[in-house]
């Protein structure tokens, strides 16, 4: 299949030579990894940042005055810092460090349900969120005796805004910015505006918006918005919680240990000040350090002009999939990310994903953490194609034709 000529306005030659990965060969075959939405791969830089760590800093931060300690403190601070400036946030203490977006959404069901709900409260979460968005806050409710309320998804992967079941005791709103199953883009500044009309805390799973799109805290008026550093170009065990310095002052720590605290005496424990009093024990130093490079990596480019070209692999591959007999995309909403989810008739996407692997593609197969959303739309799961910057569109040629050959053989 002959690709429509495209003049990027950026040089992906050039990026795809800062990703030494690129380089390697699956069975033979020259790697084409369209999985990002599970973690993307890494520049050179960033590896070599997070090796630098080890080779010359390798010491604790905040906890000694020797040289190695204040190095190794400054760099992973200057990371804080390059983050803060990058969502957009007030002050740097309100960038709290985790191992993942997972963890930031743990952290905020447990304070913010220790902090906010009550039997019989009620939190607003959406149909087509990931687990570490709807577990999290079962739990919450199992143990405040809170009821969990659920946006309803509209055919095309939309959230249903006609039907949004809030309520006087609804307490939180926690709702993903851009689903990692359909590619949505969802409104949530809208339903943030209309959360803040009712005194509703706000919070937003940016796992899959933060390589895409410019998160701007500020601008959509969010309480709390968590992402991981592995889904932008960072290492894996590395993420961020960002919360309004007024939240994160009167939310509960969740967990204890050294660095969060003040004194403790046997008696009584005082917390440290924000943003330590979250985050107990060793942090990720390496990672974080690598994260902030991540970060700078891709404020190096035109953040609009990588937005668009990544719109064209998705047009591109929206269009060449569906000459594909019997395949049907899911998730087929007007804005969304470079994600395609796809089942074939008599296909099963295991299968698929198999065999496109054997020509060195790699997607991802399942339900993609999205049970309840596979459920809504009477699939046991689909086949997942998920673009990032260095992608190209002979790469998505080389996937459906790939395709067809592995459905003459599955059928």
């Amino acid at each position: 299949m002959k690709t429509a000529a495209v003049k990027p306005a950026f040089d992906v030659a050039e990026i795809r030579a800062q990703f030494p990965i690129l380089k390697e060969l699956v069975h033979g075959k020259p790697l084409v990894y369209f999985d990002n939405a599970a973690t993307s791969q890494k520049p050179r830089r960033v590896i070599k940042a997070e090796s630098a760590y080890y080779a010359t800093i390798n010491a604790n931060v905040h906890r000694g005055v020797h040289t190695l300690s204040t190095k190794a403190t400054e760099a992973q601070e200057a990371a804080r810092e390059t983050i803060r400036r990058h969502i957009y946030a007030r002050h740097a203490h309100e960038v709290i460090f985790t191992s993942g977006t997972t963890a930031s959404m743990n952290l905020a069901a447990f304070s913010l349900g220790q902090l906010l709900l009550k039997k019989g409260d009620e939190v607003l979460i959406s149909g087509m969120e990931h687990h570490a968005n709807i577990v999290p806050w079962q739990l919450a409710c199992e143990r405040h005796g809170a009821k969990l309320k659920v946006i309803p998804i509209t055919d095309s992967g939309e959230w249903d805004l006609t039907h949004v079941p809030f309520s006087d005791k609804t307490r939180v709103l926690a709702v993903s910015h851009v689903s990692n199953t359909l590619g949505t883009i969802n409104p949530v500044k809208q339903l943030i505006a209309e959360a803040k009309k009712r005194g509703i805390t706000t919070v937003v799973d940016g796992a899959q918006a933060i390589a895409h799109l410019d998160v701007d805290v500020q601008d959509l008026g969010c309480d709390l918005y968590a992402f991981s550093g592995h889904k932008a170009y960072g290492p894996t065990g590395t993420g961020v919680l960002y919360g309004r310095e007024e939240l994160l002052e009167r939310m509960p720590p969740w967990q204890g240990g050294g660095e969060m605290i003040d004194t403790v005496t046997f008696e009584k424990t005082t917390y440290a000040k924000l943003p330590f009093k979250f985050e107990a024990g060793t942090p990720h130093i390496a990672g974080i350090i690598g994260l902030g490079e991540a970060i700078r990596w891709m404020e190096d480019y035109d953040k609009a002009a990588m937005a668009a070209y990544e719109h064209t692999l998705l047009e591109h591959a929206t269009k060449v999939l569906l000459t594909i007999d019997g395949l049907r995309i899911i998730g087929t909403a007007k804005e969304k990310v470079g994600v395609i989810s796809f089942v074939i008739d008599g296909v099963h996407h295991y299968d698929l994903g198999t065999l496109l692997d054997q020509q060195g593609i790699a997607v991802r197969t399942g339900h993609h953490c999205t049970q309840p959303l596979m459920e809504r739309f009477g699939v046991s799961g689909t086949t997942r194609a998920s673009f990032a910057c260095f992608n190209t569109l002979e790469e998505i040629d080389s996937m459906v034709a790939a395709t067809k050959k592995a459905v003459k053989m599955l059928r």
